[in-house]
This record gives structure tokens, C-alpha cells and sequence, in this order.
């Protein structure tokens, strides 16, 4: 179906003087949530040692911030809208770097999954922000491509600067520091951004409905938690009922959004194929990767040896593949086709998921970082594709909707990502069958479990090791055997949804 919402075409292009130099401060927000995003898996089996919370706790530590993120970013997307979406990003960007010393001064797990939900809170401001004010800046469809691709290649960047920089701080200092370096990078955007970012609104800004705002958290957060808690323990009355609950949130969040003059979110974007084949693509893509990603660095240290610099090192690959993709696919879109790119991207990465499903305790490097190359390219080419479909299918008054919309698809990915496949790794982990004597900490998690080794004898400790490694992998593999079904399947539903999609314009051909 071709959408009826059909952009304003402007007879001359403006070009803001100034752009490019606004567009640096931007990227400094998305690198903020970036490293944030990857230290935290670095740090995770330090903060497991130290904090000892169980395998469900160790899930919530990892997830907490998707879940509400996720449910917020539609909300804050439209706020920014209305009171000014450089305003809500210098706000937002100063919460975040606060609320990061929490996270690193935690001490107990529940004052972690706190943090970790503040901080979920402080980033659903930051990239459906920096999404609208790049659609507001750039209105020249290939400039707005290449920011796209710069805002993009920022953020794959962001994950190998997190692990490398991250890792140097493991190996000298307490975990809790991994967090602090969020703090420098929060200065400079908020000091350099109040000079250089324009102010943008939507000039038919209504009301911020705080009704709508409740049921999008309840909606989303109640459906995520279902499928979580039935993922990882089946299906019981809590989790139901929550579920129902998220649904019938949702449902109303929908009907209410189609009667107000003003709303929070026009469902009505969701008729245009290509917004929505670009929005799916997203959330099954990150869906299909996540799980990888949050267990991956256990793995390199866990199960490997690695220290933490050589672990933040090993995962480098996959962000390189991403900067050099994302820098050139929308001129590739633009030479080839848009569903062409995506569908490809999306293929390589779930191949190279299929790849990782022949890991062992002892795999060698050429065959993990092949596979973490691939996935950075096909990641590169589809998420800055998508991104700019997304963007350019609305009028520039809405960018800060749709913004929100992709950055919701991303972070309810990575939530039931981490939710399923991570529950995979953690069900057959959970399994393994040491020799007698293990205590049943060791059960919890891998981080766990190496804790739990240092009281026991040798002739003890070593199997139990031995026996928790194999099963954490057989978990990781089966994990990363999944995603790659769900990466094949999503590559095949994008062939189809986003057939005619064009960058130029955003809108869609006329059907051939």
C-alpha cells in the first residue's frame, strides 16, 4: 500500500549553514549511549563477581534499560517535538551522565537494576533527539544520507571504543569506572551543544497527553516483562496477567492516539509499506543479534581467558564492518535498491550467526572475527538504510515521532533479544551437571560459578569449571542458531515489504 502521507516537497533545498558542525555534537550523544551500552557487557562478569546477583537479576542488570527505554522513547520523542528537541537533548544528556555515577557506585543488585532503569529513562531522550535534529538540519535527501551514515557509523564506532577503552579501565580499576567515562563526553556535548545545535519544534504542537504517556509505559514494559519471565520460567498467572495487561494498554494507547487532535504518535505512519517493513526489519534484526552481544564478552573472558583489553580488542571487527558499511549505503541504495541492501545486510549477519554456531571452548580467532566482520557489515548496510526510510517517510514536523519509533523497534529488540535468547543460554547453562560437591551459586551464572571455584579444592573446582564452560557454550550456540533463523526469516519478510522503496523521496513506486 502506498502511504497517504506524503512529505512537503520544497522547491529549493535549504542548506543550514553550520550543519556539519551541529552534526558532531550529535554523534557525541549517540557515542555516550553506545559505549554505555557496550561496556556494560565487558563488565558484566566483574559486577556478577562483586554485586553476586542470581542468573534472573544478572538478566534484569542487562535488560532493565531496553525495557525502559523502549517504553518511553515514543513519549520523549514526541516531547521533543513540542518543547524543543535540542532542549530535551541537553536535559536528557546531563540526567544521563549523572545518573551513569549511580550505575557505578552501585552495591547491591537491586540498586543496579535501579540505576540501570534511571539511566533507561535519562536515554530515551537522546536518539530519537539526535534522529529529528539531523531530519531538521539536512534537507537535502544525499546529505541527510550521509549524516545518517555518519550518525550511524558513530554508534558502531561507540561499540568498539567502549570494549577497548573499557577493558583498559578493568585491568586498573574497579568496575564501577567503566561507567565515569560517560561523564566527559556529557560535558562536552552539553557545553559545545549549546552553541552549535539550532532549536527545532513541530509548529503544530498540541498538548503532551500524559495518558497516552502512561499507557505506551505500561503497554510495552508489561509485554516485555511477559515474554521475559515466560522465556526464562513459563507460563504462570504473573507473567499472563502482565501480558494482558501491556496488550490491552497498547490497544487503548492505539484507539486513543486515532481520536486526539494532537497525538503522541500517529499510528496512521504505519500505513506507508516502507516505514513499516523498516521498523520491522529493525526490532527482528536487533532481536536476532542481542543475545549474542550481551553473552559474547563472557565467552571471550569466561570461557576463553581473555582479559578484558583482549576481549574489547577481539569484538572490534564487527564495528569496523559497520563504520565503512554505514558511511556508504545509502549511495549503494541509491545505485542498487533499497530492499536490495537491507535484505543482503540482513543475510550476512545471519549467516554469520549460523557461523557462530560451530564455537567451542577452544575455537580459534580467525573464525569469531570473520564471523563479527560480517556482522558489522550487514549491520552497517541495514540499520543506516533503515534509519533513513524511516526518517525521510514523514514530514520533518514529525521526525521526532518516527525517531522515537526506530530507536522503540531497536530497544524492545534488544530487550526480547537478551529476554529469549539469553533465557536459551541461561536454561542450558543453568543444567550442567558438575561433580559432587558443587554449590548451587554455580548454577546461577558462568561469572558465578568461576566465584564459587576459588572455595573449593582443586580436584573439585576444575571439573565443575570444565563442565559450566561447555554447557555456557552449548547455551551460546543454540542462542546464536536461533538468531540466525530469526536474521533469514526478517531478510526474506524485507524483500517484500520494502519493494519500490526509494531514498530520494521516501515514498514508494507505483507498483510494477
Amino acid at each position: 500500500m502506498t502511504s497517504t502521507l506524503q512529505p512537503a516537497v520544497a522547491t529549493e533545498v535549504e542548506k543550514r549553514p553550520g550543519r556539519w558542525l551541529a552534526l558532531s555534537v550529535l554523534v557525541l550523544a549517540v557515542l555516550l549511549v553506545a559505549v554505555d551500552a557496550t561496556v556494560l557487557g565487558l563488565a558484566t562478569p566483574y559486577i556478577s563477581e562483586d554485586l553476586k546477583p542470581s542468573g534472573t537479576q544478572l538478566l534484569w542488570i542487562g535488560d532493565v534499560y531496553s525495557f525502559v527505554i523502549a517504553g518511553l522513547l515514543v513519549s520523549m520523542g514526541s516531547l521533543g517535538d513540542r518543547i524543543g528537541r535540542k532542549k530535551l537533548l541537553l536535559v536528557g544528556a546531563t540526567a544521563f551522565g549523572l545518573i551513569s555515577v549511580l550505575n557505578a557506585y552501585a552495591t547491591t543488585p537491586e540498586l543496579m537494576i535501579l540505576a540501570r532503569a534511571l539511566l533507561g529513562v535519562a536515554g530515551a531522550t537522546l536518539m530519537p533527539a539526535t534522529l529529528a535534529l539531523i531530519r531538521n538540519i539536512f534537507h537535502d535527501p544525499r546529505e541527510r544520507s550521509l549524516a545518517i551514515g555518519i550518525w550511524g557509523a558513530t554508534a558502531s564506532a561507540g561499540t568498539a571504543v567502549g570494549p577497548v577503552v573499557g577493558g583498559l579501565l578493568l585491568e586498573h580499576f574497579w568496575w564501577g569506572s567503566v561507567f565515569l567515562i560517560n561523564l566527559p563526553v556529557m560535558v562536552v556535548l552539553v557545553l559545545v551543544g549549546i552553541k552549535l545545535l539550532p532549536e527545532s519544534k513541530s509548529p503544530s504542537r498540541g498538548p503532551w497527553d500524559l495518558t497516552s504517556v502512561a499507557l505506551s509505559l505500561v503497554g510495552v514494559i508489561g509485554v516485555v516483562y511477559a515474554v521475559k519471565e515466560a522465556a526464562a520460567h513459563g507460563l504462570a498467572w504473573e507473567p499472563t496477567a502482565a501480558g494482558l495487561l501491556g496488550a490491552a494498554a497498547l490497544y487503548w494507547f492505539v484507539r486513543r492516539q486515532l481520536t486526539l487532535p494532537a497525538p503522541l504518535l500517529d499510528v496512521r505512519l504505519f500505513r506507508n509499506r516502507g516505514f513499516s517493513g523498516a521498523v520491522l526489519a529493525d526490532l527482528f534484526t536487533v532481536l536476532g543479534m542481542s543475545g549474542l552481544v550481551f553473552f559474547l564478552s563472557q565467552y571471550l573472558q569466561l570461557v576463553q581467558g581473555r582479559g578484558p583489553f583482549e576481549a574489547g580488542l577481539a569484538e572490534v571487527p564487527a564495528a569496523v564492518g559497520a563504520v565503512a558499511t554505514g558511511l556508504v549505503a545509502g549511495s549503494v541504495a541509491r545505485r542498487f535498491s533499497v530492499r536490495a541492501v537491507v535484505t543482503g545486510g540482513l543475510a550476512a549477519v545471519g549467516l554469520a550467526l549460523g557461523a557462530l554456531t560451530l564455537l567451542s571452548q577452544s575455537t580459534g580467532y580467525p573464525l569469531l572475527g570473520a564471523a563479527l566482520l560480517f556482522v558489522g557489515i550487514g549491520a552497517g548496510f541495514s540499520f543506516t538504510v533503515t534509519a533513513d526510510v524511516i526518517l525521510s517517510s514523514v514530514p520533518k514536523e514529525q521526525a521526532g515521532a518516527a525517531s522515537a519509533v526506530s530507536e522503540t523497534a531497536y530497544e524492545l529488540g534488544a530487550a526480547l533479544g537478551i529476554a529469549l535468547l539469553g533465557s536459551i543460554v541461561t536454561g542450558v547453562y543453568a543444567g550442567f551437571t558438575g561433580p559432587a560437591g558443587t554449590p548451587a551459586e554455580a548454577h546461577e551464572s558462568l561469572g558465578g560459578a568461576r566465584e564459587a571455584a576459588k572455595g573449593l579444592p582443586a580436584h573439585t573446582s576444575e571439573p565443575m569449571l570444565n563442565a559450566a564452560r561447555e554447557s555456557f557454550v552449548d547455551g551460546l550456540t543454540l542462542a546464536s542458531g536461533g538468531g540466525a533463523i530469526v536474521l533469514l526469516a526478517t531478510a526474506a519478510a524485507a524483500w517484500f515489504l520494502l519493494k519500490g522503496q526509494r531514498l530520494e523521496t521516501g515514498l514508494e513506486e507505483a507498483p510494477r
